[in-house]
């Protein structure tokens, strides 16, 4: 399929051809007919990406000191990396279309395939199919105007802002700023009984804009503007502002106290600084300032938006699935006439010309949509074979190629010579495209079964969301494949033992991406250590993660402990040597009821204790993680994997340094390749794999539970299975 895409670098816009994107659960693929250029956030999206360097920077404050927070810790050549994959995407443009349901996830049962839809949010791009969760789709009647249908979240972002007012029959209303949402939000607020007054910059927006979305509208110029507004409203001001510019400049703030009633409101619809004056108006008015979120409630909540599930209508009236419904009520019954704000239609290969337009301004515009070419033959009917590999047993595919695949290893397989780079499979048609440009893979698709089924694809790498990966695990060994997953290899205790069955019936390497142990500091420590008991300290500053992120979703993530403590609860297991028998987790209790400050203690077969310290609540100058390794007399602390001391009794402490930092991905990449392709015992033996695993969930359990957990007693078996490996 063909997908609008826009380069970072050098703002570029360039319609590539990429794979169909996958279909999740609740989910369904659209095919687009019409799609529309929200002006505002688009053009300035577009003009950012063309700016310099120094000018992108300026424009992104807070990402230009993620680059430099890289640089202090990672070093210039993964912060080279970091900045140049930013730079180098290709980003979907656009997030409000219109178009027809062509297929759907297996979970999914209101929609069916023919239906027409709405579609709303970051998947409803500017391109030939699209997939969207089913609470940001909209189902239309047939006989829709498709074209005014794929202003579908723009009318729902002007509705919110109307209920964030909580305007009345009879009362006054000003919008400042009349571009195309504040003119969906005059004919709104005119539908509903408002008297509406309009503002903006710009004398020609002013000039056209039709009776039916104001009853009065002015240049910010006008002189007496006040005035003249206290005299509309007979000297009491207007009940609420509705703010839909998009400016740095604190007038549109200022003005609308100015002209608002004593306790009346103001809402912030646009992008405008909020650093108001706050005397005399907002203090002695005593004002509301309200924001409006987006499209309304469920906006960035995965719950909603990503599972579907929603919130009873009896206590949320109005979320941002029933404003997209009810925006789509408004037009069917003739109450709002969107199809006038359309003021140009380009096909949608001349989209370029459309943004150049918009950038340019060559010409007035408000509404401007793309349409789609839809006799041209459907890309869902079209069987594509996978081309054949020279050679058939060096072929790595990926499944999953995000940031930190893009970031630690894609470029070292890249440097591997031999490897033939099959399949790239992502979420995104735009990613796997780039992916598959950037390093010579032979084929991109949206279908993991693709890789499975390859014949030439003898190694597959998993880094998808958590969720995904055991399913992924099981397909692999089941299909013959040797794998490589990021971890956490699973987030339940079932899907432990399906994995230790499947693992038993297969002759294939299985890994995990445990690289710390990989790490020069760590690997330096190691070869220095004896075979008796040890106690290992493990400090993590984590940092916080909103209780909101996939991350902490237990169903999805796994929550912090499984999702990333495994990694500290692996480098324990093997600098001890020995597998993990019991575990004790206790937790801070947490305002956001997340369990990410934990402590855990970990006995081991072989006498050895260790503890983890994963606490989310500390500084962020604090150095992420630090070690401290006891036995027989001698200590090693290795800190942030940069500084390794090692004391002795009787000596002076040794002190070894890097100039950066080295977590051992790379090293961990080519040895696993190295094994996978000349042979030999597992890279990492399943035995710690699963046992790993097995302490990780248990700690978990102790938390529910407030008591120990004897591990084999938790996983229902000796664990006998698990330690036989394969060489």
């Amino acid at each position: 399929m063909q997908q609008l895409t826009q380069k970072l670098k050098k703002g570029q816009i360039e319609i590539r051809d990429v794979s169909l994107p996958m279909i999740p659960p609740g989910h369904v693929l659209v095919r687009n007919h019409y799609s529309l250029i929200s002006a505002g956030t688009e053009s300035s999206t577009v003009a950012t990406a063309r700016k310099s360097l120094l000018g992108k920077a300026r424009a992104r404050p807070q990402q230009a000191k993620q680059v430099f927070d890289v640089l202090r810790t990672q070093g210039p050549v993964q912060t080279y990396r970091t900045v140049i994959k930013k730079l180098d995407a290709y980003s979907p443009l656009g997030y409000s279309c219109a178009g027809e349901v062509v297929q759907m996830a297996d979970d999914v049962r209101e929609f069916h395939v023919g239906d027409l839809v709405a579609c709303a949010g970051n998947t409803a791009s500017h391109a030939e199919y699209v997939s969207v969760p089913v609470n940001l789709a909209v189902k239309l009647a047939k006989d829709t105007d498709m074209r005014t249908a794929a202003f579908n979240a723009l009318g729902a972002i002007a509705m919110q802002g109307i209920r964030r007012a909580d305007l009345n029959l009879g009362e006054s209303c000003a919008i400042i700023g009349l571009g195309l949402i504040g003119q969906l939000t005059g004919m709104m607020l005119k539908a509903a009984g408002i008297q509406v007054i309009g503002i903006d910059i710009d004398a020609e927006t002013v000039k056209r804009t039709a009776s039916g979305v104001c009853d009065a509208a002015f240049t910010r110029g006008t002189a007496g503007l006040a005035e003249k507004i206290d005299h509309m409203t007979q000297g009491l001001g207007v009940d609420s502002v509705i703010i839909t510019a998009g400016t740095s400049s604190l007038d549109p703030v200022n003005f609308a106290g100015r002209i608002c009633r004593k306790r009346g409101s103001v809402v912030i619809v646009g992008a405008v600084p909020t650093g108001f004056e706050r005397d005399p108006d907002y203090y002695r008015k005593e004002l509301d300032l309200r924001m409006s979120c987006s499209y309304g409630p469920g906006r960035y909540d995965p719950n909603f938006e990503e599972k579907g599930i929603d919130y009873p209508a009896a206590y949320v009236r109005w979320t941002e699935k029933r404003n997209m419904q009810s925006f789509h009520k408004l037009i069917e019954s003739g109450q709002l006439d969107v199809a006038n704000l359309i003021t140009h239609e380009f096909a949608f290969e001349k989209a370029a010309d459309a943004y150049e337009l918009i950038l340019g301004r060559t010409e007035p515009y408000f509404g401007v949509v793309l349409s789609y070419d839809l006799e041209k033959a459907s890309d869902l009917s079209t069987v594509k074979d996978l081309p054949k590999a020279a050679a058939t047993t060096r072929g790595v595919s990926f499944i999953g190629a995000g940031s930190y695949a893009q970031s630690f290893l894609l470029p070292n397989i890249g440097k591997m010579d031999g490897l033939n780079l099959r399949g790239a499979v992502t979420n995104s048609g735009t990613t796997s495209q780039r992916v598959a440009d950037q390093y010579g893979f032979d084929y991109c698709s949206d279908d993991p079964s693709k890789v499975f089924a390859d014949e030439d694809t003898a190694t597959v790498f998993i880094a998808t969301r958590h969720d995904t990966h055991t399913p992924y695990v099981l397909d692999g060994l089941k299909a013959g494949k040797n794998v490589y997953v990021e971890k956490p290899i699973c987030l339940t205790s079932q899907e432990l033992q399906d994995i230790a069955a499947a693992y038993q019936n297969s002759d294939k390497h299985l890994m995990v991406g445990f690289n710390r142990r990989f790490a020069p500091h760590v690997q330096k420590v190691k070869s220095s250590l004896g075979k008796t008991p040890m106690s290992v300290t493990y400090r993590v500053n984590a940092g916080n993660i909103p209780a909101e992120s996939w991350i902490q979703d237990m169903d999805v993530g796994g929550g912090r402990i499984i999702g990333e403590g495994c990694h500290f609860i692996d480098l324990i297991t093997f600098l001890t040597g020995s597998l993990p028998v019991r575990v004790y987790a206790s937790a801070m209790r947490s305002a956001a009821n997340t369990e990410d400050t934990v402590s855990i203690n970990i006995e081991y077969a072989n006498g050895s204790i260790g503890t983890v310290h994963y606490f989310a609540n500390g500084a962020k100058s604090l150095a992420k993680e630090y070690i401290e390794i006891f036995q027989d007399g001698t200590s090693h602390v290795i800190d942030d994997f940069k500084t390794t001391t090692s004391y002795r009794s009787g000596g002076k402490p040794n002190v070894e340094k890097s100039a950066i930092q080295n977590k051992g991905q790379s090293e961990m990449v080519l040895q696993f390749m190295a094994r996978v392709n000349e042979g030999g015992e597992p890279l990492i033996p399943f035995a710690e794999i699963y046992g790993v695993a097995a302490a990780t969930l248990a700690a978990v359990a102790s938390l529910r539970h407030h008591m120990p957990v004897q591990i084999n007693e938790m996983m229902g078996h000796t664990g006998e299975s698990a330690s036989k490996d394969k060489s």
